[in-house]
Order: structure tokens, then sequence, then C-alpha cells
């Protein structure tokens, strides 16, 4: 009897589970670094078609609508994290998944000012390298919430890759 107490407590309710509002302002939170991001940004098209850049840069007007997709991506990501596997009402690392979620957000933000705002490339490698480790260590925190969670993190995860890489190129090519 005290065994089946147990499991009836133990089953996930609505309020336990965050719902729409829960995604909406994770979105909001998303879409306000990006915009944070692009006043840090003023001026960045300029400032990157005058980079001496490798062959395989991407055009500027490219970033836009990656960085739009993506950022809707990494809220919904963490909407799922914090929802947790769909029989799982634990909340068991939800806390991890959501420091490493905002320890990566906030490189992300770091980024582009060290970039653009202050021309400090070499800085905003170190700094995107960091946010590769914490996005890293955010999508193993989610896969142990919710594996879509942490596919869903996945194309950003290439997408920080190749910006490293372009950002370590354009440090160099500009040192």
């Amino acid at each position: 009897m005290a065994d089946l107490r147990r499991e009836e407590t133990s089953r996930p309710t609505r309020r336990s589970r965050p719902g729409w509002p829960t995604l909406l302002l994770l979105l909001a939170v998303c879409y306000a670094v990006a915009a944070l991001g692009s006043v840090a940004a003023v001026g960045s098209g300029e400032t990157y078609r005058a980079l001496d850049r490798p062959s395989w840069a991407p055009p500027g007007w490219l970033f836009g609508p990656v960085w739009t997709v993506l950022y809707g991506t990494i809220a919904v990501a963490a909407w799922l994290a914090l929802r947790g596997d769909g029989g799982d009402s634990s909340r068991t690392g939800r806390v991890p998944a959501m420091v490493w979620w905002s320890v990566q957000l906030a490189l992300n933000l770091a980024w582009t000012p060290l970039f653009f705002a202050a021309d400090a490339y070499g800085w905003a490698f170190a700094d995107i390298c960091l946010l590769l480790l914490a996005l890293a260590a955010t999508i193993v925190a989610f896969a142990r919430r919710r594996r879509a969670a942490a596919l869903l993190l996945l194309p950003y995860a290439a997408w920080v890759t190749y910006a490293a890489a372009l950002n370590l190129s354009i440090w160099l090519l500009n040192a």
C-alpha cells in the first residue's frame, strides 16, 4: 500500500510540467539576447566586409536568418528539457541543465561585442571556445532530461563550430 502511495505522488502533474507561458518566456530570453547582440553589432556588416576573410566565409546577409532560426531552437530545446521525458516528472537534472543553458547563452551574448565592438578577435575566439564547451555540457544535460532537447541543439553546435573556425581564420588573417 505504501508503495502505491509513493507511486501516485511521483506521477507527473500538469503543474510540474512547464507549459506554453514558459516557452514564450524562453523565446523572449533568447530573442532578447539576439537584440542585445545586434546593438553591439551596429556596423557589423561594414566591419565584416572590410575584414580579410577565408574563401569559405559566408556572405554577411546569411547570419541574420541563421541566428533567427537557431535562437528559436535554443528556446524550444530548453523548454523540452524543462518538461523532461514524457513519462518522467522528476525534477532531477533541471537545475544543472538550465545553468549550462544560461552559461552558454551568456557566452553567446558576449561574443558579438568582443568581435565587432572591441575588434578583439583573439578574445572572441577564446569566448567561442568556452561557448562550445558550455554548449557540449548543455547538450549532455539536456540529453539526460529529454533526447529531443539535445538533438535540437546539434544544428546550433554545428554553426558555432563553423563560426569558431571562421573566427580563428579572421583573427589570423587580420592580426
